[in-house]
């Protein structure tokens, strides 16, 4: 067993090597770019949510439709064949044929139809609703992808850091081994630096696999064959009134009613309710339909006219229905009440979200800049603990605690990025800015 083992650990090794190269050979994977606006637009145009969205528009409309025709001209025919085992006959004149054909049209005019006037404007309402419901979703699926696009900028200044810290741990053990053959310097400071560079490069690699996952969910939400990636920062630039907007002093309601797609949406759904509530009352009312009615008989009957017609009157009075009205009455006021908590909540929570992302731009801010200070004054300490450590005055575990410091301050940059760049984004959001 030991020598076959032997004798295959080279042919394996050989393997392993080939393949390694095999895959160093192949040529990189081309990766989609688009910038932010553009990621945004194409989400929005291909985003299946967006088409469900549109298609409840289209119900909704057929829905109007068909509410419409009900209180519209009405117009059937209808042919009747009657065939009987025999014909009546009396003194060689044919009573009833064995055989007739009846022919007839029932014109049909709605002239007091108040339910269904009430319908009509019910889904009427119901397709303004749809229409501020597409909106809200496309408005949630351009968040979706802003948030996307923001993590892949995130990762990749990860990412960056990452490279940075690589390298410089990268360039530390290369010093640390030339020490080490040279005799100044020992075998103990070699093996630290190099256990610091196989840290850097699993974090390297956990951060590049970050990025892939994120271009992933950006192509996902682009409907993409594949990665997307980012190649813009977008800015976000407030509005010149949102720090006035954010006073806690204002009130934001007639600003957010008019900009904020889902607090439109809210107002929309308690307006319908309000509508079904009080139209609860048609449901009592009569109703009357003009009704005519032309006739044609061949062969005729006896008694009977092969052309005729008639014309009625016909009213529908409610009397009595033992509770039915009341429980639909009772139901559509549970709606309206239910439309109209979800109307309140949504509107103290849009205010609470302007004033609470107000604050977090101006505290994004100042984290960011002392985050940058905190990251430069590490990079100048790597600098200085480098040159002493050639000259000898310097440990090399303070070169090891200086570079994790400068990467760890690297990454809390890159936090403080981020972090700014979605309170810019939430501000927007909170003021029905974006998209």
């Amino acid at each position: 067993m030991t020598i076959v083992a032997q004798v295959f650990r080279p042919a394996v090794l050989l393997a392993i090597v080939v393949l390694a190269s095999a895959a160093r050979a192949q040529p990189p994977v081309v990766v989609e770019r688009v910038t932010f606006q553009q990621a945004i637009d194409r989400a929005i145009a291909n985003n299946p949510s967006v088409a469900a969205a549109a298609a409840g528009i289209l119900r909704a409309e057929g829905l109007l439709a068909q509410a419409r025709s009900a209180t519209m001209l009405q117009v059937t025919g209808n042919v009747t064949t009657t065939t009987l085992n025999r014909g009546i006959e009396f003194q060689d004149t044919t009573v009833v044929p064995r055989s007739q054909v009846t022919g007839s049209v029932t014109v049909d005019q709605p002239i007091v139809a108040a339910a269904a006037w009430a319908r009509r404007a019910q889904a009427r309402d119901n397709v303004q609703i749809a229409e501020l419901g597409a909106v809200e979703t496309r408005r949630q699926i351009a968040l979706a992808t802003a948030d996307a696009y923001l993590s892949i900028l995130a990762q990749l200044r990860v990412l960056e850091g990452n490279n940075r810290a690589r390298d410089t741990a990268r360039a530390h053990f290369d010093l640390a081994t030339e020490l080490e053959q040279r005799g100044t310097g020992s075998r103990l400071n070699a093996l630290r630096a190099e256990q610091q560079l196989s840290t850097f490069e699993r974090q390297l690699e956990s951060a590049s696999l970050a990025v892939y996952r994120a271009r992933e969910a950006l192509g996902v939400l682009l409907v993409a064959n594949g990665p997307v990636d980012a190649i813009d920062e977008p800015s976000f630039a407030l509005p010149a009134d949102a720090a006035a907007l954010g006073g806690t002093n204002i009130d934001l309601m007639p600003v957010l009613l008019q900009s904020r797609p889902d607090l439109k949406l809210f107002f929309s759904q308690r307006q319908a309710a309000e509508r079904v509530l009080s139209d609860s009352s048609k449901d009592r009312w009569p109703s009357l339909n003009a009704i005519f009615l032309p006739q044609a008989i061949r062969p005729e009957q006896f008694f009977t006219q092969a052309n005729s017609w008639r014309f009625l009157l016909q009213a529908s009075i409610p009397v009595f229905d033992n509770g039915q009205r009341s429980s639909l009455r009772a139901q559509r006021q549970a709606a309206l009440n239910i439309a109209q908590a979800n109307l309140t909540g949504a509107m103290t929570q849009a205010s609470s979200q302007v004033r609470a992302a107000r604050e977090a731009v101006a505290s994004g801010a100042r984290s960011l800049a002392s985050a940058q200070a905190a990251a430069d004054q590490a990079q100048q300490v790597v600098n200085i603990v480098n040159i002493s450590f050639r000259a000898g005055a310097a440990t090399n575990i303070e070169v090891i605690d200086a570079e994790r410091s400068a990467r760890d301050a690297d990454t809390a940059v890159a936090a403080a990025e981020d972090t700014l760049r979605r309170a810019r984004l939430d501000l927007l959001l909170a003021l029905g800015r974006f998209p």
